[in-house]
């Protein structure tokens, strides 16, 4: 089988298929493609296949104008998912939100897995890429098919999480170490095989669960140092100290110190939610992780933090909220991208909008910021105009985008609120929070 594999790598007549195309799938679909090889992308969504089968991205930030070549050399876009039997290494990229409870909502994945089921043949290879606990892959997808075939020997299972980071131009997708991991060694070793197509560098580990278990501690690490920074910016506020001159202080340092930056609190699907992934698992088994929860609960009062701030100044400046005008700069949850989940600016335009006169945002990435779940904003993007600028009553910087016009901003508006250090000299009308 590894032959078989090999001899379809090099003349380039393996079939590689993604399910779920979105701020992951997407790229990997792209990367694939890139190296010569037929791609089918399935996605349940049926506008954004249709976009994508004229060649239009709907991740604004990237530019995937390669995408119409990609169909002219055979690569499909499609939601029908028979087609999953012409596919030889199939990647999975799907959802894993949590439940209103905080648990780990495993449904896009069960899901999936019972429709592709009847589609799947010997000789194919899965791999699932959704940041989860140890023990999904085992439970979820090798426990639905291990009746069906003789895993490790003619179907391969493989678990290598994702590592994209929306936004970053320094480092291209092709060189992020792949980590790879395997139900069997043979299944490690095919894996190893098939992603090196796309990737420069892999990093195999023994086993599923070592590979599902370092996703989480790669965002843990980050949601905990940030968690950090942000009490050490409540901390250094009331002793009237700037936390952004400290934080250039202490990375002279050339060793023991990384820095990590303050803002109004954590976006996107990772960091938010991936910690309680592992205090799930880790209840399961006797073990509370008050470390863990405690940075995620900071990150999240950060948020009320500095609207306190806001508030705070207001009073001071005899600012009426009922009879107040705000414009939020930036409603992604982080610079330059197109992506709105979780981001701190929901729940900040949230608490404003039941306050205050009239709400407004401007983000050059974000048209609408459409209805979910949590929130039932439904708010259109103003343009940054000097007669907006001038009859709002504040701005607040959430989201420092770099293409917005910051002095701009300051020369115009009565009050700016920077959660962000945008302005890093002291401005009079500019306040830190």
């Amino acid at each position: 089988m590894i032959n078989l594999i090999k001899s379809k790598i090099k003349n380039k007549t393996l079939v590689v298929g993604v399910i779920g195309l979105g701020y992951v799938g997407l790229p990997l679909f792209v990367r694939f493609a890139q190296q010569g090889h037929k791609v089918f992308g399935l996605d349940i969504d049926k506008n954004k296949i249709k976009k994508l089968q004229r060649g239009i991205s709907y991740i604004k930030h990237l530019d995937f104008s390669y995408l119409k070549k990609t169909q002219e050399k055979g690569c499909v876009f499609s939601n029908n998912f028979k087609l999953v039997s012409n596919i030889d290494f199939l990647i999975l990229c799907l959802p894993t939100p949590l439940n209103i409870k905080r648990e780990p909502d495993m449904s896009y994945i069960k899901k999936t897995v019972t429709q592709i089921k009847p589609y799947l043949r010997e000789g194919q290879t899965i791999s699932l890429e959704s940041t989860t606990y140890p023990g999904t892959t085992e439970e979820l997808i090798i426990s639905k098919l291990y009746k069906k075939f003789n895993i490790g020997s003619n179907f391969f299972v493989i678990y290598s999480p994702e590592r994209e980071d929306p936004g970053r131009k320094n480092i291209l997708l092709k060189n992020i170490p792949k980590v790879i991991s395997g139900y069997t060694t043979k299944c490690a070793k095919i894996g190893n095989f098939l992603y090196s197509i796309a990737f420069n560098k892999t990093v195999p580990v023994s086993s599923l669960k070592v590979a599902e278990f370092s996703k989480l501690l790669e965002n843990i690490y980050r949601s905990v140092n940030i968690g950090l920074i942000n009490e050490m910016k409540m901390v250094a506020d009331k002793m009237n100290i700037n936390i952004h001159e400290v934080i250039e202080a202490s990375k002279t340092k050339p060793f023991g110190f990384k820095a990590f930056y303050p803002g109004p609190g954590l976006g996107g699907h990772c960091i938010p939610i991936d910690p309680f992934y592992l205090t799930w698992k880790a209840k399961k088994h006797g073990i509370d992780t008050k470390f863990i929860e405690l940075s995620g609960l900071i990150n999240r009062k950060i948020t009320h933090w500095v609207i306190s701030k806001i508030l705070k100044k207001f009073k001071e400046e005899k600012i009426l909220l009922k009879k107040t005008k705000i414009l939020i700069i930036g409603a992604a949850y982080k610079k330059n991208i197109d992506d709105i989940r979780e981001s701190p600016a929901l729940e900040i335009i949230k608490f404003f909008k039941q306050k205050v006169t009239k709400i407004y945002y401007h983000d050059p990435y974000i048209d609408k910021i459409p209805r979910n779940r949590n929130y039932n904003i439904s708010l259109h993007s103003s343009k940054l105009t000097n007669n907006l600028l001038k009859k709002v009553s504040a701005a607040i910087i959430v989201t420092d985008h770099d293409k917005i016009n910051y002095l701009k901003i300051q020369q115009n508006c009565r009050l700016v609120f920077d959660s962000r250090n945008v302005y890093k000299k002291n401005i009079i009308n500019v306040i830190k929070v």
